[in-house]
């Protein structure tokens, strides 16, 4: 919506048009020679007073300063809070995942994630990535731009060589640490077995299960754990998912995009935009007319 940042300056108008009908110069022209242009004239309907008028009119909105609010409330809005834990260990770095293509299998998960995540236009969206250990790449925010492009700074190994499932379902859920959605989702992808971190596969579900969140597991590739993976999509009520190419992986998400949303409540946004300078510019206008006609 347009409005006044600073409505009450319109109140100068009211002196201001009082003073072109009533106020009579009361200095000599001689000191300011050029007063008699704001001077009253018995003819008031002239277009030049009109010109005055629209020239302090305008000023004044000028300072008075338009301008325009988009307000977006995140509390009105439905959603769930949701974490992709991305292995990041060293044999995602293969290739072959795709055909003709000579893309690593981390290269191909990080452009699935990203449509993935700019899909879900009513969700805050984190990252975690594991290897020998886990950390939050991003934490849980709506600004889906901003996660897809930190995606795409990350790279296979830079957590270490090994797996660590469970350390990223622990930071997973440590990034729900200041959520307030009722639903907590967490879409953890794989390509091996849980062979490194500081925590148990059962410790991590039963974290997972005493926070409520639903983990959802994506195996990708005949190397990984499936038999653990699809344990700990049962055990917290979400679902486990084999995804054996690049194909299957973006179909995955695709049945995922159908997860249940809920309320999530989060600060209010305003954006500004400012128009100040286009009376300001109309005021400028309309007094170059002015003086040229009084020049004439």
């Amino acid at each position: 919506m347009i409005n006044l940042e600073y409505p009450f300056l319109l109140l100068i108008l009211a002196p201001i048009f009082y003073c072109l009908y009533k106020c009579k110069p009361q200095i000599q022209e001689l000191i300011f020679p050029h007063l008699h242009l704001f001077s009253m004239k018995k003819q008031w309907l002239k277009l030049d007073l009109l010109i005055k008028i629209l020239i302090l009119t305008l000023l004044v909105i000028s300072l008075a300063s338009p301008i325009y609010i988009d307000k977006f409330d995140p509390q009105n809005r439905k959603g769930i809070d949701i974490v992709l834990a991305l292995d990041g260990s060293g044999s995602m770095n293969s290739s072959g995942f795709e055909k003709n293509s000579r893309k690593s299998r981390f290269e191909i998960a990080q452009s699935r994630a990203q449509s993935f995540i700019m899909d879900r236009d009513r969700d805050n969206i984190g990252v975690v990535i594991f290897g020998d250990y886990a950390f939050i790449a991003s934490p849980i925010t709506y600004e889906k731009e901003i996660v897809s492009e930190m995606i795409g700074y990350l790279n296979s190994g830079m957590a270490g060589q090994n797996t660590a499932i469970a350390d990223g379902i622990m930071m997973s859920l440590r990034a729900f640490k200041h959520s307030k959605a009722s639903s907590k989702v967490v879409i953890l992808l794989s390509d091996g077995e849980h062979n490194s971190g500081d925590f148990s596969p059962q410790e991590a579900v039963q974290r997972a299960k005493e926070e409520g969140a639903k983990i959802y597991t994506i195996a990708i590739t005949s190397e990984a754990d499936n038999t653990l993976l699809k344990k700990i999509a049962d055990e917290t009520g979400g679902e486990f998912f084999l995804a054996k190419d690049s194909e299957e992986l973006q179909s995955t998400y695709e049945k995922i995009d159908s997860l249940e949303r809920s309320s999530i409540k989060s600060r209010e946004y305003l954006s500004k935009e400012y128009y100040y300078a286009y009376p300001l510019m109309l005021a400028f206008a309309f007094l170059l007319i002015f003086l040229n006609r009084e020049l004439r």
